[in-house]
């Protein structure tokens, strides 16, 4: 199973926080991203994405197909991702789109950092993999639109 974390991109400053767009900046760094992914992500991957405006801009740059999942909000806990992604039970490749910090909490918890919380940088993204079978994740990959 895959579990790719894909941070939102750029976005502009804003009272609430669900509405904020992303900024010019961000459009380009998640082009840059969706490029990258068109290579090399599986094609059956399922993509889900925070219901926030961000979270939206930065998941259409690559695909129109996929799930809004309001369990991955801003704010929303490991538990809710894992449980939205179907964590352990998934097969194939699950692709999120959401915030920082539970992203990086989520990567933390899955690779065994404890309680702690990795930063993962806007539009980062992060490959996890682990093997049938195979208890542990594997960290694959971890790029950011300026190494692109």
């Amino acid at each position: 199973m895959n579990i790719i974390l894909w941070r939102h991109a750029e976005a502009e400053d804003s009272l609430n926080d669900m509405s904020r767009k992303l900024t010019v900046k961000g459009h380009a760094q998640a082009r840059s991203m969706a490029n990258f992914l068109h290579k090399h992500l599986p094609s059956d991957t399922r993509i889900l994405v925070s219901p926030a405006i961000r979270t939206q801009q930065t998941a259409a740059a690559l695909s129109k197909n996929f799930i809004t999942a309001p369990a991955i909000a801003p704010g929303a806990s490991v538990h809710a991702v894992l449980q939205a992604v179907h964590w352990p039970n998934a097969g194939g490749s699950v692709l999120v789109v959401g915030h920082q910090p539970t992203l990086g909490a989520v990567a933390a918890q899955l690779l065994g950092c404890g309680d702690d919380s990795l930063r993962i940088k806007k539009c980062g993204l992060w490959w996890l993999s682990r093997h049938e079978g195979v208890p542990e994740m594997t960290l694959r990959l971890v790029v950011t639109p300026d190494f692109l």
